[in-house]
């Protein structure tokens, strides 16, 4: 019967559907397109707007949306122009553009517009740098074991010598003994 921690509210969620949200088209007429909620319909459709990405105003479902970070300011039930200063203010094309996000799906567009010449070049410029960095981590691991084994070897010397050095104190303490007695 353990009892609920009191005061700590876990949130799970980041990004909600909120008036102004911006989301990105997953798939559709209007697929990679960037809209943003003007208003809500119900618990499955979005009154959307892209002012700046050319999708006209529309219900969209939320299945088809990917919520994104960004959310602009925007006054219930606004006109398109409204939609469009509150979106060039943000600069939310700059900014989608310089996200991770953005950059993943041109990735993934070029990769499926390569041909297969494109798709061969890249292969062989992937082994000459796998070759590179294979060669430059054998070279780094080949300098970390001469280093150990120096210093094995500059450890071993100094025991020799303390063995020794210790050995000719006790050769002369023997002889300081025999000759007091």
């Amino acid at each position: 019967m353990s009892s609920p921690v009191v005061g700590f509210h876990l949130q799970v969620f980041k990004r909600f559907v909120e008036l102004g949200r911006i989301a990105h088209v997953g798939y559709g007429p209007h697929a990679d397109k960037l809209v943003v909620i003007v208003n809500v319909v119900d618990q499955n459709r979005a009154l959307v707007d892209g002012p700046c990405s050319g999708v006209k105003r529309q219900s969209m479902p939320f299945k088809i949306l990917h919520l994104t970070d960004f959310v602009i300011k925007i006054p219930y039930g606004c006109q398109q122009k409204a939609v469009r200063e509150a979106w060039e203010k943000a600069d939310i094309t700059k900014r989608w553009q310089a996200s991770r996000w953005y950059r993943k799906i041109e990735a993934r567009k070029r990769k499926a517009n390569m041909n297969d010449f494109d798709r061969y070049k890249l292969m062989k410029v992937k082994r000459m740098r796998n070759r590179i960095i294979k060669a430059e981590l054998r070279r780094l691991q080949k300098a970390e074991t001469k280093a150990k084994l120096s210093k094995k070897e500059k450890d071993s010397t100094k025991k020799l010598e303390k063995s020794k050095s210790s050995a000719g104190v006790k050769k002369a303490a023997k002889k300081v003994v025999k000759v007091k007695s």
